[in-house]
């Protein structure tokens, strides 16, 4: 293995931990947030799903500058400031004690997540590979899985044990503790894109108007609503067939079918067609869809659970991966962070829909059938390539 190999691979697993938290604060933390807070202040579910949507829009918008972010202070300081920002954004969120607070924690959150979110992994890890990149994104993204086994039951047993302050915390401190010092150390090598190849790069207004662009936005944006949503409800369509604990054991079940769905792409992939690769994967969440819709027996809702699991993965690691066979170097990154922040601020909105639709029809049989549709259709869209129509 060559010096250059080495260093991609380390950096591999620096972009793993940072995912871990990165998730584990900025993607499950506002869930933790948003049951500990009602209970502990009996402030609506509708003005704390707000916020949370606040949190997730803001950091769309944030997401579009790290490529200049990274251009002006480097991948270092800004994956570290990121950390920091995600700390301090914990600890304002479980010290609320008026709504107006959560203003200043979503700002504070918002920027932590976009920092440490799918664009910022890509960015840390694409530089060092070619023909790897595959493995080295799946790897890597394979902390966001990881985060969701570690820190949903470790944010559950802190507020237990601690409180939710004490949780927010110890959480914060970890953060800083464990990504500030490998972000420092190891990610200050990551080569960006030197002033000749800068040059080459397209403005931002052409890139959206690029019909490539737009398939993979669109289809992605669709795919991850469908899949954010269908998730965040997952609990609640299963526990009438299994009980709350059996129900909240799906969740490591999906958790864990997502490490082993994009393993296995990222090791089967190679110079397959990464777009069909990515409508078969929107058509088996979709079969998942279809069979948590309308299953009636544990073999069927686990098998759904497996098949809409095992593509979970793979709608944040994939984006990155057909941006690179099909756009110029330097405009991989500016393409994934703005297809990440559009993913985002769709699927910001999918619980609160899906919700709607479960009060509107007393189910989830049409919120559920509903995303097997948008499935379908994401995997028709990804498919056209020069044009959108």
């Amino acid at each position: 293995m060559s010096d250059a190999n080495r260093g991609g691979w380390r950096v591999v697993w620096i972009a793993f931990v940072v995912a871990v938290f990165g998730w584990g604060v900025g993607f499950y933390g506002p869930g933790v947030y948003l049951f500990a807070l009602h209970q502990a202040h009996d402030w609506p579910i509708s003005t704390i799903s707000m916020a949370i949507t606040a949190h997730y829009l803001l950091s769309a918008i944030l997401i579009t500058r790290l490529p200049d972010a990274y251009g002006r202070f480097g991948v270092s300081r800004v994956t570290a400031a990121g950390a920091l920002f995600a700390a301090m954004g914990a600890i304002a969120w479980t010290n609320a004690q008026h709504v107006w607070q959560l203003l200043p924690a979503l700002m504070l959150s918002a920027v932590g997540w976009s920092a440490m979110s799918g664009a910022a992994l890509n960015a840390m890890v694409a530089p060092w590979f070619e023909r790897d990149r595959p493995k080295a994104i799946g790897m890597a993204f394979n902390g966001a899985s990881v985060g969701g086994l570690l820190f949903a039951p470790l944010w559950t047993a802190l507020i237990g044990g601690l409180g939710l302050s004490s949780a927010g915390f110890i959480v914060a401190m970890a953060t800083v503790a464990v990504v500030g010092p490998l972000a420092w150390r190891f990610l200050r090598d990551v080569p960006l894109a030197d002033a000749a190849t800068a040059q080459r790069a397209l403005p931002r207004h052409v890139l959206l108007r690029q019909p490539g662009f737009v398939a993979i936005s669109v289809a992605f944006a669709l795919g991850l609503f469908a899949q954010i949503g269908l998730f965040a409800h997952l609990i609640a369509r299963l526990e009438p067939d299994f009980g709350g604990r059996i129900a909240a054991l799906a969740i490591s079940l999906v958790t864990l079918c997502a490490v082993l769905g994009r393993s296995l792409l990222g090791w089967l992939l190679g110079e397959r067609d990464r777009r069909l690769a990515a409508a078969a994967n929107f058509l088996m969440q979709a079969v998942g869809s279809l069979l948590l819709a309308f299953g009636d027996s544990p073999v069927l809702l686990a098998a759904g659970c497996v098949l809409f699991g095992l593509g979970v993965g793979n709608l944040i690691s994939l984006p990155p991966l057909i941006a690179q066979r099909e756009f110029g170097p330097a405009d991989v990154g500016t393409v994934v962070a703005l297809v990440t922040a559009v993913n985002q601020a769709v699927f910001a909105f999918a619980p609160a829909i899906y919700g709607g639709l479960r009060d509107f029809t007393g189910g989830y049989l049409v919120a559920f059938l509903i995303g097997a549709a948008i499935q379908v259709a994401a995997a028709i869209i990804v498919t056209r390539r020069s044009r959108f129509f």
